[in-house]
């Protein structure tokens, strides 16, 4: 059966409609806190992004692990900001009871959007997936479930440089088509640091459903390093001349943060040239450096500054 909706946020705008505006849509993306102390961070880097985001959105843990924390921390977010919430859903370790128990905490908490993603396997990227035995399989299906108990938008995960376990692009383009038909509205990429590879797959995802909307996915690197350990757990491979420019300055730290931003801000106005209708930022629970992009891009075009 549906879960019956709150009314208490029915005023919020949803993420499909944020992303048909005609201004960018900024996004960002923050990890349930694991003490008291990262959760004070996380809820100042929530205020600081509040004036100028569409949406904020907090994922999992690998395989599922924070679950709860997931919960509690959407459902305060939703209730405590202004801001329109995403919240993240994966099959890894979860039966289909366990999926509508943690659906149904989202909707009582008054959340609307949801991304929803198979997820890595168990044992991390490069192992077999095995599915739950009283779960799901693939994410067509997890769209196909929140959309039959409840009134959200869902949304997917994308990669712009193929999945580890795809063959091809056009593998991967078949494979959001599918999440479309079972009622994705839109996609999130993974990090993206070529950006041809996401325009390939933003078009080639447009002549299919041209309804369909991808939202490029950007992590602004502040540390040396940081882009090869997201590249270990995402397993999206990294664009050389970005690398070349970090590599150039490794031995600086403050050189390599700028350098950072800076390539990001270029990503990012690219992107949003061509028709992006936002960038997702990866922000590590920090929103300095996000915020920093946002009022770069500000400067260039007729976007908002961060305050």
């Amino acid at each position: 059966m549906p879960i019956d909706r709150p009314a208490a946020t029915s005023s919020r705008p949803l993420i499909p409609d944020l992303l048909r505006r005609a201004e960018p849509a900024f996004s960002f993306e923050f990890f349930p806190p694991k003490d008291d102390s990262a959760e004070t961070l996380l809820w100042e880097s929530i205020r600081r992004v509040e004036p100028v985001a569409a949406f904020v959105s907090v994922t999992y843990g690998a395989g599922g692990s924070t679950r709860d924390r997931t919960v509690r921390i959407t459902g305060q977010i939703e209730a405590r900001t202004t801001l329109t919430t995403m919240a993240h859903l994966t099959c890894v370790g979860a039966s289909v009871a366990d999926l509508r128990s943690v659906i149904g905490a989202y909707a009582d908490a008054g959340i609307r959007n949801v991304l929803a993603v198979r997820g890595d396997p168990a044992g991390g990227l490069g192992t077999p997936w095995t599915p739950h035995p009283g779960g799901l399989d693939h994410a067509d299906q997890l769209v196909g479930l929140v959309r039959g108990l409840g009134d959200f938008t869902v949304g997917v995960g994308a990669f712009p440089d193929r999945h580890p376990e795809s063959a091809s692009l056009a593998d991967d383009v078949e494979v959001l088509v599918r999440k479309a038909d079972a009622g994705a509205d839109f996609a999130i990429t993974q990090m993206v640091t070529d950006v041809d590879a996401y325009l390939r797959l933003r078009d080639e995802v447009a002549q299919r459903r041209p309804d369909f909307l991808v939202v490029p996915g950007l992590l602004p690197v502040t540390a040396y390093g940081q882009l090869q350990r997201m590249t270990k757990l995402n397993g999206q491979p990294l664009a050389q001349s970005v690398l070349d420019r970090l590599e150039a300055v490794q031995d600086d730290p403050d050189a390599v943060r700028a350098e950072g931003i800076a390539v990001c801000t270029e990503h990012a106005g690219r992107m949003l040239q061509e028709g992006a209708p936002g960038v997702h930022f990866i922000t590590m629970n920090r929103s300095t450096a996000s915020l920093e992009v946002v009022s770069n891009l500000g400067r260039r075009a007729n976007v908002p500054a961060a305050s």
